[in-house]
C-alpha cells in the first residue's frame, strides 16, 4: 500500500469523515498503477467502518474500487472462489449482519458483474435483504427509508441479487428465489410496501414456473429481453422466451456480445427443447405453487393476481385446491 493512499485512509477513520477531494484524490492513488494492493482494500473497509456520514460519492467509490479488486484482480479473475467469497463475508459480517449500505452495495455489485459467485454468498446476502424486511431493521432501514413492509430500495437490491449474472439462475429466478419472494410477500401482506414490489413477486414467481435457463451469464442482449418481460402489463411470455433462444452467450462474462461462429453450445440446443413447453405448468410446478398459496391458508390479494397473471400468460386455468 503506497504511504499516501494508507495516510489518506488513516485520517478518514480518525475524524470519520471523508470529503469528495479526498474521494478524487484516493481514486487518483488508488489506481496510480492500474490496481490496488490488499492492503489498500483492507484500509477501505477501515474507513468505511468509521466514517459517519457516508456520502453518495463516497459508497460509489468504495463498491467500485473493491468489485474491481474482488472480481477482476483476485485469481480466479472474473469469478469468486469459495475462499474468496468466505472472506468477503467475514469481513462485511457483525453478528449475522452487514452494517452498512455500501457493504451490502459492494456484496449486489460483486454478484451482478462475477461470472459466477459461490451459492453462500448469493444466500448471505438475499438473507441480508429479508432479515432487514421481517425484523424492520438493517443497512437499509437507515435515513428516510421506511421501517415498515418493503421499501423501493430493498425491492431494487432483490431484483439484482436475483437476475444478477452471478445469481443462482441468471436467465431466471430459481425454486430458493420463488420461496424468499412469497416468504417476504407473506410478512409485508398488509404494510404499507413500495408499489414495485407487486411488479417483483407476480412477476419474479411467473418466471420461475415459466421462464427457463441455467447457470450461463446474462448477455445484455439477454438482460434487455428480460427487462421487458419484467415491464409488461400482461402476456407475452411465449414471445419473451423465444426471442430468449435466438441470443448468443456472453462467453467472456464482462458484458460484451462476442461473434460466435461455428455450431452453438449445447445449453443453446437446450434452451430450444425447453422453450416448446416453458409457457405451461408442469405437474410438479402445479404442486409447488398449491403449496405455496395454501401455506398462509388464504389466497390474498397478490397471489390472485400472480394466478391471473400466470393464466393469461399460458392460456390455461389454474384452479387452487378448496382451502381449508
Amino acid at each position: 500500500m503506497s504511504l499516501e493512499f494508507g495516510d489518506l485512509t488513516t485520517q478518514i477513520a480518525a475524524d470519520g469523515r471523508i470529503s469528495a477531494e479526498e474521494i478524487l484524490e484516493l481514486r487518483r492513488l488508488g489506481w496510480a498503477d492500474g490496481k490496488m494492493s490488499p492492503d489498500e482494500a483492507e484500509s477501505l473497509f477501515v474507513a468505511n467502518e468509521t466514517c459517519e456520514e457516508p456520502t453518495r460519492e463516497w459508497c460509489d467509490f468504495f463498491v467500485e474500487a473493491l468489485t474491481s479488486f474482488i472480481v477482476f484482480q483476485v485469481e480466479p479473475r472474473g469469478y469468486v472462489d469459495p475462499e474468496m467469497a468466505e472472506e468477503l463475508i467475514a469481513r462485511v459480517d457483525r453478528d449475522g449482519r452487514v452494517c452498512t449500505l455500501a457493504e451490502l452495495e459492494l456484496l449486489v455489485r460483486v454478484i451482478e458483474v462475477a461470472t459466477s459467485v459461490p451459492q453462500a454468498l448469493r444466500d448471505y446476502a438475499l438473507r441480508q435483504v429479508e432479515e432487514a424486511v421481517t425484523l424492520g431493521e438493517g443497512p437499509t432501514r437507515h435515513g428516510e427509508l421506511t421501517r415498515q413492509g418493503i421499501n423501493a430500495t430493498e425491492v431494487a437490491i432483490l431484483r439484482r441479487l436475483i437476475f444478477g449474472t452471478g445469481s443462482e439462475r441468471p436467465a431466471g429466478v430459481s425454486k430458493a428465489e420463488a420461496e424468499l419472494l412469497f416468504r417476504i410477500k407473506d410478512a409485508t401482506l398488509y404494510e404499507a410496501n413500495a408499489p414495485e414490489w407487486h411488479d417483483l413477486f407476480v412477476k419474479g414467481v411467473a418466471q420461475f414456473l415459466l421462464g427457463f435457463g441455467g447457470n450461463e451469464a446474462l448477455t445484455p442482449e439477454r438482460a434487455r429481453e428480460l427487462e421487458q418481460f419484467m415491464a409488461r402489463e400482461g402476456a407475452g411470455i411465449g414471445g419473451f422466451l423465444n426471442r430468449m433462444v435466438t441470443s448468443k452467450p456472453d462467453v467472456d462474462g464482462f458484458g460484451s456480445l462476442l461473434k460466435i461462429g461455428g455450431d452453438e453450445p449445447d445449453y443453446l440446443a437446450d434452451w430450444d427443447d425447453e422453450a416448446e413447453t416453458a409457457s405451461l405448468l408442469v405437474p410438479e410446478e402445479h404442486s409447488w405453487l398449491h403449496d405455496m398459496l395454501e401455506a398462509d391458508e388464504e389466497l390474498d390479494e397478490m397471489e390472485k393476481a400472480l394466478i391471473a397473471f400466470i393464466d393469461e400468460e399460458t392460456g390455461e386455468t389454474f384452479v387452487p385446491r378448496p382451502q381449508g
